[in-house]
């Protein structure tokens, strides 16, 4: 691996990334917060994959932003300096104006590093409000989650939510 983040598959749709020595703590071990960043950054691949462009080029183009309204994490194990790990995303929920992403991250050896729960809602990003969400983001979103189930429901399916 090159870079320290690679989308590796589109449906399901995993991001493989490699800690950061800056990402970690004296102790080696990554910093809680760090967390986020994975999350996020990932989260925005992931968008980036369903409009067909740059993130917030697309959604300044339809006119709507994806702050967090929630965000929750559950650790599983911790990770370290060039410690890799793949994390793979579903749309658990898509409702009227937010929806929930699951990230589940896993080592190369399959273990669940964490589980998050993340909850953007849509706005207009000129006035900070909450919106429907944009009909060609809600197709998007849930033309994947089909897609992504039927990945899951196939014969000889290795990936796992």
């Amino acid at each position: 691996m090159n870079t320290t983040e690679a989308v590796i598959s589109q449906v399901p749709f995993i991001v493989r990334r490699r800690v950061k020595w800056g990402d970690c703590d004296p102790a080696g071990v990554v910093y809680t917060p760090v967390f986020g960043e994975y999350v996020i950054s990932t989260a925005e691949l992931f968008y980036e994959q369903l409009l067909g462009m740059s993130p917030q080029h697309a959604k300044q183009h339809h006119g709507f932003g994806t702050p967090t309204r929630a965000l929750a994490f559950d650790f599983r194990g911790s990770m370290r300096p060039d410690d890799e790990f793949d994390t793979e995303v579903e749309v658990s929920e898509v409702r009227s104006r937010s929806f929930v992403l699951t990230l589940t991250a896993r080592t190369q050896t399959g273990d669940i590093v964490f589980i998050a729960t993340h909850t953007p809602v849509c706005i207009a990003r000129d006035e900070r409000k909450g919106i429907v969400i944009p009909d060609v983001f809600r197709e998007a979103l849930l033309s994947y989650q089909s897609n992504h189930a039927q990945v899951l429901k196939a014969p000889g399916s290795e990936v796992s939510s």
